[in-house]
């Protein structure tokens, strides 16, 4: 099992850190990528304690984004943060040569590993899930986490398919948004896969089991309290990371529950007063009036946000 101390997990940490938000990209009114405002909220998210930065993630409106705009997101972020924090670029689609191209793209232009999800739409079977990844995994020399998250993908990575895919050597972690504690802990316990929550609502059972960190939506505002209760469950403390996932569990509930991440964060950093503009590329919409007020009267009464 790979628990903070083994080879794996301290493979796992230098690759990636523990503590990582999935950053959202900001855009201008006319729709475009605004730069300037994507170093602010870098430099944000670095300050507020995350070691890892996530980008072009879900929650960066990948679907939405160029190769070209990809690439040039790692640049700025990576311009902004030095080496701060570990650059995960998602390079993940439903299209293994384009996956394999902007790994490529990816490791050239400064990413310190690949973030790939299951291939959408397409529904492919565990051996092709399984010659998907290792083909995005032969394509760099970076390490690489494996993107779990059937709600969007439309078919798991299952135990057996991944047990097989730990033993490549760039193949390090797992993001699990799977929902399904007992396969994820099998996975742990037979393997030397290193474990991300991808859920925020499972931070803490999945740390509890033997995950080794985050990587978070939420982290936009709560990367404080998620980096305490990461080092809580390190150090066998679980009163104090329980009392950490029930004092952060309605700012959660309201980012999380009530519109995709990427709305709810980029309200969240709007009312903070990191972003100027909460917009977002259809086919999302930004968040309307209503959904404002619910991020935003969260965030005051959970205390990040002056009343």
């Amino acid at each position: 099992m790979a628990i903070l101390g083994d080879s794996a997990a301290a493979a796992a940490i230098d690759a990636f850190g523990t503590v990582g938000t999935a950053m959202v990209t900001p855009f201008k009114d006319d729709g475009t990528i605004d730069y300037p405002a994507v170093e602010k909220v870098a430099n944000h998210l670095v300050d507020l304690g995350n070691d890892m930065l996530v980008v072009s993630g879900t929650t960066g409106e990948s679907p939405t984004t160029t190769d070209d705009e990809k690439i040039e997101l790692l640049k700025v972020v990576r311009g902004v943060i030095g080496d701060r924090a570990k650059i995960i670029a998602g390079t993940g689609n439903n299209v293994t040569a384009h996956t394999i191209d902007l790994s490529k793209r990816s490791a050239a232009a400064g990413a310190d590993g690949i973030l790939i999800v299951t291939p959408y739409y397409s529904k492919p079977t565990q051996p092709a899930i399984a010659a998907h990844m290792r083909a995005a995994a032969d394509s760099t020399d970076l390490p690489v986490m494996l993107y779990d998250i059937p709600g969007r993908s439309g078919v798991p990575i299952r135990t057996e398919t991944l047990l097989g895919l730990a033993d490549h050597p760039n193949i390090l972690a797992v993001k699990d948004a799977k929902g399904d504690l007992f396969a994820s802990a099998q996975v742990m316990n037979r393997s030397s896969l290193v474990y991300y929550s991808g859920e925020d609502a499972l931070n803490l059972p999945l740390l509890a089991l033997g995950a080794l960190g985050v990587v978070s939506v939420a982290g936009h505002v709560c990367t404080p309290r998620f980096a305490e209760m990461v080092a809580a469950v390190a150090n066998n403390d679980l009163t104090t990371a329980r009392a950490i996932a029930h004092e952060t569990a309605d700012m959660v509930d309201a980012l999380m529950n009530h519109m995709p991440g990427v709305i709810s964060a980029k309200a969240a950093l709007q009312a903070q007063g990191i972003l100027d503009n909460r917009g977002t590329r259809m086919p999302l919409l930004p968040a309307d009036e209503e959904q404002m007020a619910l991020v935003t009267a969260q965030l005051t009464r959970s205390g990040y946000l002056s009343e």
